[in-house]
């Protein structure tokens, strides 16, 4: 018998976006569908109505990830009344709300583990985070550097600052592993993940074609084409066997 359904009433689920705006909805439909948020907004300038449950917010475009990553640090603030967000993009999302850990908003900001640095600021990823109202005020300090990507600007480039001037609590590498996974596979479970080359694994080929037509800006999916080659020649074996994923098919797929 399943447990309670997830409930949390002082986290708002968001994704912002002016692009591949149907596979974003999707993504904040996963959330949902496993979890009871205290809000769900789609923080967007194109007209859409994104159905029951998730509320639509027009913003400007934003036409370059650095516009991302400037209302990201800047703007976000402004639309979120709770005292955590859990950020959300077409390719990252919650997985299994079992994982869900009360102790995770005792944080201020979480992400996926970082492999490619080696310090003590190797957490995290942006893509599906979770970060305090009090960490998206202390981004608006006149001090913080403002810096793309906005996830390396938070964690690493003004961390000192962060923590020194603001108090902020980053999350250990355990505990990020605990909760998602982006360039390193999970020895265990996790709460949510992020990266279009985990998302053949995480949702299934099918599915992950479905999502995958709908997008009407596939530039994500190709620069991170070579890390979804290289899942399906590593130890992912059974996933290249299972589901007959060829480089062949994949890149024709991903350059249409």
């Amino acid at each position: 018998m399943s447990g309670p359904r997830l409930a949390l009433p002082e986290v708002t689920v968001c994704a912002a976006t002016s692009v591949n705006v149907s596979a974003t909805i999707a993504a904040l439909r996963r959330c949902t569908d496993q979890a009871d948020f205290a809000d769900c907004i789609l923080l967007t300038d194109v007209a859409v109505d994104p159905g029951p449950g998730i509320r639509a917010i027009p913003i400007e475009r934003l036409s370059s990830g650095r516009d991302y990553s400037r209302f990201m640090l800047r703007r976000l603030i402004d639309f979120i009344g709770t005292a955590h967000c859990l950020v959300v993009q077409w390719d990252g999302f919650v997985l299994d709300a079992t994982q869900w850990d009360q102790a995770f908003l005792d944080f201020d900001y979480i992400g996926a583990p970082w492999p490619q640095f080696d310090d003590d600021r190797d957490v995290g990823n942006g893509g599906f985070s979770l970060r305090s109202r009090k960490l998206l005020e202390a981004c608006c300090d006149p001090a913080f550097q403002l810096a793309h990507p906005e996830d390396v600007a938070i964690c690493r480039t003004n961390r000192k600052l962060l923590e020194e001037e603001h108090g902020m609590r980053f999350a250990d590498r355990r505990t990020a592993e605990r909760f998602s996974f982006e360039r390193e596979q999970p020895n265990e479970p996790t709460f949510g993940f992020h990266g279009v080359f985990n998302m053949i694994s995480a949702l299934g080929p099918d599915a992950f074609w479905e999502v995958y037509r709908t997008l009407d800006d596939k530039s994500t999916a190709l620069l991170d084409y070579r890390g979804l080659m290289s899942q399906l020649r590593s130890g992912r074996a059974s996933t290249s066997r299972r589901y007959e994923l060829t480089k062949d098919r994949i890149g024709a797929m991903l350059r249409r």
